[in-house]
């Protein structure tokens, strides 16, 4: 045991050391790449330590450095560059929309939406069924909440089904049952446009196209989310579908569960504060949707430009209203053990090097350019997106799916630029379909580190023989669903 450690804790400090040495040395190599300045070749170096250190060690403290060392470099001193990265309006929206996600989770709310899903009785004697319907709620729930409530409530939830029907760890069905709800969650993680990390890749394509002749590039949030809606749905089916009909695990064993057998343990009533938590979690969605949806609405131009107070105003509501002697949000405990503070720093870190690359200080945008633009010569919009999708689609799968919708999204600009394109709908497909397909290996994503961190129910060896084909059929979905939708809508 004591050698593993000894190896483990060898094995991150290699990782740690080679990280840091990208990040200080990598501008003094003898590599001349057209346009890119001295500037550029700093903020190079620290991007690609930076990647190395989120993809083998801890993004926590990878993210910090990343940010010290944009200080550090020749683009800026210091307290700009802290201004920058921890000022960012979008910065402080998912900071207390996490707050908000976290109280969720923290009140033991999500078990109440859980057992809803749970417990629908057309589910009965129908498996698949049911399984669709989990999935589902899988995909809400990572929508407005966030990714990991869903798996953290429906695997436990599952694991006592399972046993009460005679399934055992490592059986076909359960491993599929329960690969499909990080899968459904993971179709949920970008629907929200105005949470988590589709908002850290919309708010940083506004950003690197704001020098562009015709202003920034705004995807309009309605649209975004129905577009998000309808692809997860017709998503959903088809996993399921393709689970039942090609992967076809025995599901006998679940014909004859009642669900209603999970009400032999109720839950106990929703108490006033959960309550009041659920209307302020309400208000602050609707607070950040209606502008989109209903832009000539008189007020809607004032409720956009304090879009991003919206949850601080209700995060302090909610903190100061107290039911029997405490507040309804103790942000100090909801923040001590329910944020998701790698995710957090991974976007503040992300947010700034995105803006960073694509300044005309680096010269990395004009670089793209230049290498990029002989290959877009005389391509068709379908053709580019299908390229863009397969190559996003491979690339998050070995590396964060954050970081790769980064580097797309001046291919897409340059794409846009040169041919006259609407970069609105071919963005907002590569920013749901990488983040959505990030299932394959544990650097993917943090949730596909938790489905292979749970070898007892579902092997290693299934996931890499079930999750490839699911993220093709996601890959065809979005192509021959999502580009005529995305066509449409916008």
């Amino acid at each position: 045991m004591a050698n593993a450690v000894n190896k483990q804790e060898r094995t991150t400090l290699i990782h740690s050391i080679v990280g840091i040495a990208l990040m200080v040395f990598f501008r003094y190599l003898p590599i001349s790449l057209p346009e890119v300045t001295p500037v550029g070749m700093e903020i190079l170096g620290v991007f690609l330590g930076t990647l190395y250190l989120w993809t083998f060690v801890d993004p926590i403290w990878g993210s910090l450095l990343s940010i010290a060392m944009v200080g550090f470099s020749s683009y800026s001193n210091m307290s700009a560059v802290l201004a920058e990265a921890f000022g960012s309006p979008v910065v402080a929206q998912v900071f207390y929309m996490m707050i908000m996600s976290g109280g969720l989770a923290y009140y033991k709310i999500t078990a109440y939406i859980g057992r809803f899903f749970l417990t629908r009785k057309f589910t009965n004697g129908k498996p698949w069924l049911l399984v669709g319907v989990i999935c589902v709620g899988c995909y809400f729930i990572a929508g407005f909440i966030n990714a990991f409530t869903p798996i953290f409530v429906m695997w436990p939830v599952l694991y006592g089904i399972f046993e009460e029907v005679g399934y055992k760890k490592g059986d076909a069905f359960p491993r599929v049952v329960l690969t499909l709800v990080v899968i459904a969650s993971l179709l949920g993680f970008p629907m929200a446009p105005f949470a988590q990390n589709g908002l850290a890749l919309l708010s940083n394509f506004e950003a690197i196209t704001a020098n562009l002749p015709d202003g920034p590039v705004v995807v309009n949030s309605a649209a975004y989310l129905a577009v998000a809606i309808i692809l997860g749905m017709v998503m959903i089916l088809a996993v399921v579908l393709f689970s039942k009909y090609v992967f076809r695990p025995d599901s006998e064993k679940l014909k004859g569960y009642d669900v209603e057998s999970l009400n032999r343990h109720p839950l106990p009533p929703m108490s006033l504060g959960q309550k009041l938590y659920c209307v302020g979690f309400i208000v602050v969605i609707l607070g950040l949707m209606i502008p989109s949806l209903f832009p000539t609405l008189p007020g809607m131009a004032y409720l956009k430009g304090c879009v991003y107070g919206i949850a601080l105003f209700i995060v302090a509501i909610l903190a100061a209203i107290r039911v029997k002697g405490e507040p309804v949000l103790d942000v100090a405990k909801v923040m001590s053990t329910n944020m998701s503070w790698g995710a957090y720093f991974i976007i503040v870190a992300a947010i700034l090097l995105g803006s960073v690359l694509t300044s005309e200080a680096t010269g990395i945008s004009a670089f793209l350019r230049v290498m990029l633009s002989p290959l877009f010569d005389g391509m068709s919009q379908v053709v580019f997106i299908i390229l863009l999708l397969l190559l996003a689609g491979i690339l998050t799968n070995v590396c964060n799916s954050l970081v790769i919708g980064m580097i797309m999204q001046p291919i897409i600009v340059t794409y846009c630029t040169q041919t006259g394109a609407d970069p609105r709908p071919i963005v907002t497909l590569m920013i749901q379909f990488v983040l959505l397909s990030a299932a394959i290996t544990p650097a993917a994503s943090p949730f596909a580190a938790i489905l292979h961190s749970n070898k007892e129910w579902v092997p290693t060896k299934f996931i890499y023989q079930f999750t490839p084909p699911v993220v093709i059929l996601e890959l065809i979905i979005t192509l021959v669903v999502g580009i005529p939708l995305c066509n449409l809508l916008m």
